[in-house]
């Protein structure tokens, strides 16, 4: 599967039938809801409950992938009428997964790890509607150059941003801006966590009407 792959069903729905379907986004992230709230549409917050236990010898690309599209299909069973958006994002340091740290002494390994290199952060996105037979997923890969950061700068940057639910240990949004040295992406929003071009792109796919 190619960055820029999608794979949506060949029974897309009509827009007149989209504005009759409810809209769900598969995610207890703050960060997600934020973002989906720019596009106006009203849309409801599900918890997928999904594990997301990486398996042996997944990539973090493939992990990304795979996780979108599992919290999509497992709100989707549950509410089969709705157009419902899953996501997932794995920070990808030469191959090897970095999830969310869940603490200080996490996050300071983390951030230890990568400055000075290139992580590319996998950000995937799932849209699934369960009653119309439409399922599409994509990827949206932001490559980030960290700074060459002191043990010090480290410290204070955690202790003032504590971003231990980011991918990563690094929240762009906020104060992590200041870790780093190059951002490349063709949609800027991928690296919160969701990325709002591909997300367009897919809803209007799926027949969702968007200005």
């Amino acid at each position: 599967m190619s960055d820029h792959e999608t794979h949506p069903s060949p029974l897309p729905f009509t827009p007149r039938q989209a504005m009759a379907r409810p809209l769900i986004l598969g995610s207890t992230s703050r960060y997600r809801r934020e973002l989906m709230e720019r596009l106006g549409l009203p849309f409801e917050v599900v918890a997928p409950g999904v594990d997301e236990t990486p398996l042996p010898t997944e990539t973090p690309r493939d992990l990304a992938l795979r996780l979108a599209l599992a919290k999509a299909r497992a709100v989707a069973r549950a509410h089969p009428e709705a157009v419902v958006i899953g996501s997932d994002q794995v920070a990808d340091l030469a191959g090897q997964p970095l999830g969310k740290p869940g603490s200080h002494e996490r996050a300071v390994e983390q951030l230890r790890r990568m400055r000075g290199q290139t992580v590319v952060f996998q950000t995937a996105l799932a849209v699934v509607c369960e009653a119309a037979g439409f399922e599409a997923v994509e990827l949206a890969p932001v490559r980030v150059v960290f700074r060459d950061l002191s043990d010090t700068e480290i410290e204070r940057y955690l202790r003032l941003e504590q971003p231990y639910d980011c991918a990563g240990s690094a929240r762009s949004e906020g104060l992590g801006i200041a870790l780093l040295a190059r951002i490349d992406s063709d949609d800027p929003t991928a690296l919160i966590g969701l990325p709002l071009i591909r997300t367009c792109q897919l809803l209007r796919a799926a027949g969702v009407e968007l200005p």
